[in-house]
Formats: C-alpha cells, sequence, structure tokens
C-alpha cells in the first residue's frame, strides 16, 4: 500500500486539511515532481543523531587566482611612493602570463567503479581498505535520517534501522506547518531497512547495500486493523544508494548516476540447484567457481534477512543468525515484524547461530548449512535456510 495515510483518531480535520492543501501548493513538492529534488528524506523511530558537517573527500581548496588582481603601480621619486592610474599597457606589461589552474573539484573517479551481476549491484573501490571506509559508511546511513541496527566493524557489516521515507508524502502548505507539530498524522504505510558489507577483495574494497522493505495493510472483514508485512527488495532503491554513496566518497554527482546506470556486468549467474542428500539434510549446488559464488551468497543473505556476523573467506564460511518465521509463528512470541520494528525486545544476538558453508571443486561450489558447532544442521530450519538462499540466488 504506497498511498499516503492518516491515522485515524484525527480524521475530523481530514476535510479542512484536503481544502487548504488544494489552495497552497508547496514548492518543494514541485521541485520533486520536476526532478530537481531527490525524494529521499528517512526518518527513523528516535532522533537520530545529529549530521556534521564534513568536507567530502577529494574536495580541496581551490588554488587563487591573481589574473583579474589589479597591479599596484607607483611614481618614481615620490617619498614614501604615491599609486598612480594604471592604465591596460601597464597591467598587460607587470602581469605575468599565467595558465588556467586546474579544477579538482569534479575529478574523474578511476578509483570507484559499479559492476552488476542482474539487478545485483556493487561499488568496487580501489586502493582503499574496509576499516579506512567503514566509518565513512557509517556516517553516511546516520547523516540520511537512520539509527543504526546492527554496527559490527570487525565483520564490515551494518545494518540500519526500520525508518520511513518521509519524502513520499507531499509536502504542501499544511503539512508544512501543522504538520510540525502533528507529525505523526501523516504516515506512508512504509518502512525500510539497509544492510551494507564491506569485503577486502585483494587491494579493493567491495560494498554491497541490500534493500529489505516492509509495508502496513488493513486487515479484518471491516479493514480497522492494519498488520506489517514484507514488500519485495527495491533494486531501483539499492542503486539510488550506491549512487550517493559514490558521491561522498568524492564521485560527482551526475557521474556517480552514470556509473551505476552503466554498471559493468559480469557473466550471468548460474540457476542454484538444491540436492537432496540423506534424512533432512541437503545442499545447493552452483556451477560458478568460489568467487563468483562467494560474492552471490553474500548477496543472497543479506537480501534473505540474515545476520551476518561474521565471514572467513579463506574456510568458505558465513557465521549467520536467522529467524525462522515459520517456527516463530507457532509460540507466543511477538509477532516477525513485531520483533523487527523492536517491539518485542528481539535482539540479533539472542537468534540462533548457524554457519554458512562454501566449498569448491571442478569450478563448481556447493553449499550447505551447519549448526554454530560445525555439524550439518539436519533439521526443518536447515532445509528452509537453503531454499530462502535458492529463491534469492535465482
Amino acid at each position: 500500500m504506497n498511498a499516503v495515510r492518516m491515522n485515524l483518531p484525527r480524521l475530523a480535520v481530514l476535510p479542512v486539511l484536503v481544502s487548504l492543501s488544494a489552495l497552497f501548493a508547496g514548492c518543494s513538492s514541485v521541485n520533486q515532481l520536476l526532478g530537481k529534488e531527490e525524494s529521499i528524506d528517512y526518518k527513523s523511530a528516535s532522533k537520530p543523531p545529529s549530521a556534521k558537517l564534513e568536507v567530502p573527500p577529494d574536495l580541496t581548496q581551490l588554488p587563487t587566482d591573481n589574473r583579474f588582481q589589479v597591479p599596484s603601480q607607483t611614481s618614481s621619486g615620490s617619498t614614501p611612493p604615491a599609486p598612480s592610474t594604471t592604465t591596460f599597457s601597464s597591467y598587460s606589461t607587470v602581469q605575468p602570463e599565467t595558465k588556467p589552474a586546474a579544477s579538482n573539484v569534479l575529478p574523474e573517479r578511476s578509483d570507484m567503479r559499479v559492476e552488476r551481476d542482474g539487478d545485483q549491484r556493487w561499488l568496487v573501490v580501489v586502493d582503499r581498505s574496509p576499516e579506512q571506509l567503514y566509518p565513512v559508511v557509517r556516517q553516511f546511513w546516520q547523516d540520511l535520517g537512520f539509527l543504526m541496527r546492527e554496527d559490527l566493524p570487525q565483520a564490515g557489516v551494518m545494518e540500519t534501522d526500520w525508518a520511513e521515507n518521509r519524502a513520499k508524502i507531499p509536502q504542501d502548505f499544511i503539512r508544512n506547518t501543522i504538520g510540525k507539530v502533528f507529525d505523526s498524522l501523516w504516515s506512508t504505510g512504509e518502512r525500510d531497512m539497509f544492510r551494507t558489507r564491506l569485503e577486502r577483495v585483494g587491494n579493493s574494497t567491495e560494498i554491497y547495500i541490500s534493500h529489505r522493505g516492509a509495508v502496513e495493510v488493513l486487515t479484518g472483514a471491516e479493514k480497522s486493523q492494519t498488520t506489517w508485512t514484507t514488500r519485495p527488495n527495491d533494486p531501483g532503491l539499492e542503486a539510488e544508494m550506491l549512487s550517493r554513496l559514490m558521491t561522498r566518497l568524492g564521485a560527482d554527482f551526475d557521474r556517480a548516476k552514470a556509473a551505476v546506470a552503466n554498471a559493468t556486468p559480469v557473466t550471468a549467474g548460474a540457476a542454484p540447484q538444491l540436492v537432496t542428500g540423506s534424512g533432512d539434510t541437503g545442499a545447493l549446488q552452483i556451477a560458478e567457481p568460489f568467487d563468483r559464488a562467494w560474492r552471490r551468497v553474500g548477496l543472497a543473505l543479506d537480501r534473505g534477512g540474515f545476520t551476518v556476523e561474521d565471514r572467513n573467506r579463506a574456510e568458505g564460511v558465513y557465521y549467520v543468525r536467522y529467524v525462522d518465521t515459520d517456527a516463530a509463528s507457532t509460540d507466543s512470541k511477538p509477532g516477525f515484524f513485531g520483533r523487527l520494528f523492536g517491539r518485542g525486545g528481539d535482539k540479533p544476538e539472542t537468534r540462533p547461530q548457524y554457519r554458512v558453508k562454501l566449498v569448491t571443486s571442478n569450478d563448481r561450489t556447493q553449499v550447505t548449512v551447519l549448526n554454530a558447532q560445525g555439524a550439518p544442521e539436519n533439521t526443518a530450519t536447515g532445509r528452509r535456510i537453503l531454499n530462502v538462499l535458492s529463491n534469492q540466488l535465482k
């Protein structure tokens, strides 16, 4: 449900607001319709930290240019020297020949590029380590209005809290005045969460951004109640965030947009094959070498709602936590989205831990699920994890 929703207890003021909104059209809404503004304005449940004014990494002070400075002339024999009138001929004689200064405000970024596999994109930053980039990426999300739900520098993983894009609400005169007092009167009925993972690959760092969405829907015979449910991830929103992150890292806005739109494609990934073993055990077979399979499984984990606590690329293991929604629905604990939105006290560290292991042989990679002790997860939950990964890898 994408329509902007007003909370029911205040519907008495609806006719007045509608009438006044028709009379006063805010400039912000017009600019968004014309494409002059980016329609992103996130607000988390709590007030985010105050954003700091930062200078972009590659924005340096422009060199001074004295080509247009009028030189001072002095009359000979005067004590002290007295200024005289400057003529064009004297100016040309005194002023040295200068060459135009090269501007480094909008430099070409040969150290950043965007790659893609289908609708999945990621940013490659050359000669900068995850340790250097992690605090910049964290501040990037905080400046957008997000709170950090997970912050794991040692694993190169961060996840934002659920937040609402308030820019989807029309910013007319009434919204800009009354909305400052009764901000909760308006709601988009949508929430977004973003997960960012930084991966070291040689002398480069790959940055992955994955989106998860929730939408509020009306339920009941009279449609008088609401509940939250999942909505598909938005690759366009992921691409928008990648371009904004490139700008934060020093790229020009237009060039960042072009880099995302014209991302370098890699060979299309092969569809995984689910292989069943004895009992409930099983594995995914991916007809790709380790490097590609590792990247694809990592993206699948991000988009599938797993919490990646750590990883060991040399051993081919992702350490993850996972909430089995089917099992959770049979107990009396708060609902799945209630826990996601923090209303049930659920924390990532309280979820069961598993290992997702990749083993490659002859350019084919097998993916299995292990428990926290490293033994095969021969349960229905292990099979469901493989099914989630399989759906994300298709």
